[in-house]
């Protein structure tokens, strides 16, 4: 059969001719239909090789690609850091001092006392009257202790402003928290005369708490002995 010859077949006479190939003699077949498969068994092998092969191949260049990213950035920050190391040992110096000042403002056991006889101070000095001053239990934090102190003072609101401008400009750090002012009870007369009112207040103060150092002291107090 001639190439012009399939040319002018139509569908059904060209499904006819394929049906009645032999395949066990492809020698004999027409060289249109030889030059046709040959041509598909070429895109089949292109396929297979390409999802076999040249797909494992994209997905590994694809992994190699992310890894080349995830290096680079990697070195421009480290070459940023490298580049402002100087700046950073700077900032951490200023921070080391900043947290040196800071602990030197927080008392130490020996100086409890005298921190509350200065918030009695400030509170006279505001024109209050202590109903009560109470050092509550010791709260453990992760580096540092909590020293609440329970208050109830007895004036008015210019006075209770004064007070806590006051404690608020003590030398050491005391923070002020969960304040009420109430009436006096009905019991007190005079002072609801004077116009006066109650109030409660939590005051804490704060100590550093380095337990790893008085480990660290104790086994050095330990080897000298």
């Amino acid at each position: 059969m001639k190439a012009s010859e399939l040319k002018n077949l139509d569908l059904g006479e060209l499904m006819d001719e394929l049906n009645s190939l032999d395949f066990e003699n492809v020698g004999g077949w027409p060289t249109p239909i030889k030059i046709g498969a040959a041509i598909l068994v070429l895109v089949i092998v292109v396929v297979l090789g390409y999802f076999l092969s040249i797909s494992d191949a994209n997905q590994t260049l694809e992994q190699q690609r992310r890894e080349e990213a995830t290096l680079l950035q990697g070195y421009e920050k480290k070459a940023f850091e490298a580049h402002n190391l100087d700046q950073f040992r700077k900032q951490l110096a200023e921070m080391e001092q900043t947290f040196g000042a800071l602990l030197k403002q927080l008392p130490k056991d020996t100086e409890v006392p005298g921190l509350l006889e200065d918030i009695t101070h400030t509170g006279l000095g505001s024109g209050l009257e202590f109903e009560n001053i109470e050092l509550r239990n010791e709260i453990e934090k992760e580096f540092y202790a909590e020293l609440p102190i329970n208050i109830q003072v007895i004036g008015d609101y210019h006075g209770f402003g004064s007070f806590v401008s006051g404690v608020a400009s003590l030398p050491r750090i005391v923070t002020l928290h969960d304040f009420t002012v109430t009436r006096p009870s009905d019991s007190n007369k005079e002072l609801a005369a004077l116009g006066l009112l109650r109030m409660d207040i939590t005051a804490k103060t704060y100590r550093y708490s380095s337990k790893d150092g008085a480990a660290g002291g104790a086994n050095s107090s330990g080897k000298n002995k």
